[in-house]
């Protein structure tokens, strides 16, 4: 007898910090030696995740499918699955406004945010205990044809009465229901570290945290044995349904940029080139070389050729604003490479003055954007930030974000607290690690420190 298929479509990574386990790649590559026919990466009001999922996805050949777990201020809990490149987008705007509807690192959502409905998102309900029927109602209203009930079973008691419960609100809702994980580690042998993270999350001492953790190691990827033994197989099918429907790939993104700095009666690539003849006679006024000419027509049309004038005119408006306004600014890096960027006053490095070599800056082999780096001088770069909001918009404008990693010092003083060691004997294990030893914790050094 064969083992069903089956795609996981409920699956938090260490991106939901304090909560996932496991790196994006872990839970792939274990997706992969699982045979898996699909995995979906739904971090918490997140895809921060999802591009190195995308990067050890595509290696494996595996499909990812992109989504993201909210829980609504009433309480409802429900999973949205990315099935084309608008729907990613309108995902990708759900979890900006739930970001800046609350305080840093949390987020604020309610159902009038998901209306109406997220065109081209599936959305996945995950059910309390009780499950409730008004919130299946709801869903089914706003996403109708899209919207399922994911089953969880995770060894937690009274599974065949919560089965019977959830089949028998699908069938009088008219819901679909599949099977999902609502895993937090690829491999079982993580709990001891998803129980220290709760615990951290949480404040708490490990000892002192009780119900909070979860009860067993379930919420790891399962095998397909595994899942055939407490899933009805109709439940593991739907999951490839739903996996069929998710198409979007990350690399159909493309950068897109604004329309408006181009005046009426010119294209990106015309534009691009007066202003290169501006500034040509402006660096040159003497008459640009020949060689230089040539250099400048050279990446005129490799600019054109990629597609990237609108890039250019973007980074070119962004240095006329501040030089206008007396701001100190300055390209660097691998743009220093490129005359064009010379010629609009991007770089102060003048091509004829030295051999550059343009394919570092930009080539159709490495088939990417360049990158133009631009530093402004620290006391003003908050104008030239306003300047950005004012002329786009904030709904169109916004500054990049990173995630904060532990470092190895930091870890081991939040695992020390949530280990329940006393705070001198933290301090002493903290200071055994210095910033020099890199990422990883020797564990030599654990052990000078007293610790086994």
């Amino acid at each position: 007898m064969s083992t069903p298929g089956y795609a996981e479509l409920h699956c938090l990574s260490n991106f939901t910090f304090l909560r996932g386990a496991s790196h994006p790649a872990e839970l792939v590559a274990q997706a992969v030696a699982l045979g898996y026919r699909a995995l979906a990466l739904t971090d918490e009001c997140s895809v921060a995740g999802v591009v190195r999922a995308w990067e050890a996805a595509r290696e494996h050949e595996l499909p990812l499918i992109v989504g993201s777990e909210f829980t609504l201020e009433d309480g409802l809990r429900l999973i949205l699955l990315a099935t084309d490149r608008a729907a990613y987008g309108r995902l990708c705007a759900l979890i900006t406004r739930g970001r800046r509807q609350a305080e840093k690192g949390r987020y604020r959502l309610t159902r009038d945010d998901l209306e109406p409905g997220l065109p081209g998102c599936l959305a996945l309900w995950l059910p309390g205990r009780p499950a409730c029927g008004e919130e299946a109602a709801w869903l089914l209203s706003l996403f109708p044809g899209r919207t399922w009930i994911a089953v969880e079973l995770l060894a937690e008691g009274h599974h065949g009465e919560r089965l019977v419960e959830l089949e028998t609100l699908g069938a009088k809702q008219g819901l679909p229901l599949l099977a999902a994980g609502d895993v937090h580690m690829h491999v079982r042998g993580r709990r001891a570290l998803q129980d220290t993270l709760t615990a951290i999350r949480l404040g708490r001492r490990i000892n002192d945290a009780g119900v909070v953790l979860y009860p067993n190691g379930e919420r790891h990827l399962r095998s397909r044995e595994r899942l055939a033994a407490i899933y009805p197989e109709d439940l593991l099918a739907e999951t490839l349904v739903v996996a069929a429907r998710c198409r979007f790939r990350l690399d159909e993104l493309r950068y897109e940029y604004p329309a408006e700095l181009v005046p009426a009666g010119h294209t990106p690539a015309t534009w691009l080139r007066q202003l290169t003849k501006e500034g040509i006679r402006h660096r040159w006024p003497d008459g640009v070389p020949t060689a230089t000419r040539r250099l400048i027509e050279h990446e005129l049309s490799l600019i054109a050729e990629l597609g990237y004038e609108a890039y250019f005119l973007t980074v070119h408006d962004i240095v006329r604003y501040a030089r206008s306004r007396g701001i100190l600014c300055q390209g660097r890096g691998s743009a220093a490479n490129s005359a064009v960027c010379f010629s609009l006053g991007i770089t102060e490095v003048d091509p004829a003055r030295m051999a550059v070599l343009f394919e570092r800056f930009m080539s159709k082999e490495r088939n990417e954007p360049p990158d133009i780096d631009v530093d402004f001088e620290h006391e003003r770069r908050e104008e030239v930030i306003q300047y950005i909001y004012r002329k786009y918009g904030r709904d169109r404008a916004a500054l990049a974000a990173t995630v904060i990693r532990y470092r190895p010092r930091s870890a081991l003083r939040d695992v020390g607290k949530a280990l329940g060691l006393e705070a001198l004997q933290i301090d002493q294990l903290a200071r055994s690690m210095q910033w020099w030893d890199g990422r990883n914790v020797d564990d030599e050094r654990v052990r000078e420190a007293g610790f086994d």
